[in-house]
């Protein structure tokens, strides 16, 4: 299925670099014609690098959104096109309308759920310490050249500095902090502003999320249409972890590893995020996260 020229409508701005694209059949033009505007002058600006983009990446690389460049992670970031992601375990802590830890919790229909910043709860107040994180997801659709998910909605949540759930830990069971949820923008894209989690014993440092095919289904886990987990890189999480709160997190994580972990160890590529920043200014996180629909 290809082609050797077609004319393109491209934007009067870009011509510059038209004749290094002239001749890349079929699934080249339909790579820049699926991108927005700013994105095909990305492309076009690279000159003969854009020309392998086009190829070889498909609609959903040189994603615009942040935490994708250094990345101390091994995962895709938001810039490349990956296999669709695992579905697992939405553990005993998720507060989704659904039956667990002998409870049917759900923060989903409180009002205020709906938000881009997780730190504060909604029923009193109160800040989750830690250090800064803002992570970016992109929803895209693996059977459809990863296209962006536009609409989809995206219900996140973890564990505070100290290990524990709002909700369900005795020492936070009357806060809601660090949950909410995102509808994704036109590129698939939805952004929280967060704490980076602490690890406690058994796990792999790690965030929850639910992917849900409107802002208005994500009612309850019956309307959800996948479930995964995000995994954070190790080297990231001691930088954290050597700062003030996160004491007991080092002596956790040093008894986990990946492989060991009863999530990732059959496999994480696709769930590692790629993460950028310092204790300091705080970290930008980023991961592609690819549906089946």
């Amino acid at each position: 299925m290809s082609e050797s020229r077609i004319i393109r409508p491209y934007p009067a701005d870009d011509h510059d670099h038209h004749d290094d694209f002239n001749d890349l059949g079929l699934n080249a033009d339909m790579n820049m014609l699926a991108r927005p505007v700013m994105d095909r002058r990305r492309v076009l600006s690279l000159g003969l690098l854009g020309i392998g983009v086009l190829v070889g990446c498909g609609a959903g690389a040189l994603g615009s959104t942040p935490g994708t460049g250094t990345s101390t992670g091994g995962g895709a970031g938001t810039d490349t096109c990956p296999a669709a992601i695992p579905s697992e375990t939405a553990g005993p802590y998720p507060a989704d309308g659904s039956a667990a830890s002998g409870q049917s919790l759900n923060v989903l229909t409180r009002s205020g759920i709906v938000r881009p910043d997780l730190r504060t709860s909604l029923g009193t107040g109160h800040v989750a310490a830690g250090v800064p994180l803002t992570l970016t997801l992109r929803l895209v659709n693996v059977n459809a050249s990863c296209a962006p998910l536009a609409g989809y909605a995206v219900y996140l949540w973890h564990c505070t500095q100290d290990g524990n759930y709002s909700m369900y830990s005795p020492a936070t069971v009357g806060e809601d902090y660090l949950r909410g949820v995102q509808a994704a923008g036109p590129d698939g894209t939805v952004t929280f502003t967060t704490i980076f989690p602490g690890c406690y014993m058994g796990r792999w440092p790690h965030i929850h999320f639910e992917v849900y095919p409107t802002l208005a289904s994500a009612t309850t886990a019956g309307n959800k249409i996948q479930t995964s987990q995000l995994a954070l890189p190790e080297a990231t999480c001691r930088e954290v972890y050597a700062t003030t709160g996160y004491s007991a997190s080092v002596r956790n994580l040093n008894s986990i590893s990946l492989a060991r972990d009863n999530v990732f160890s059959d496999g994480h590529s696709s769930q590692m995020a790629a993460i950028t920043g310092s204790p300091s200014a705080g970290y930008a996180a980023a991961l592609t996260v690819g549906l089946t629909r």
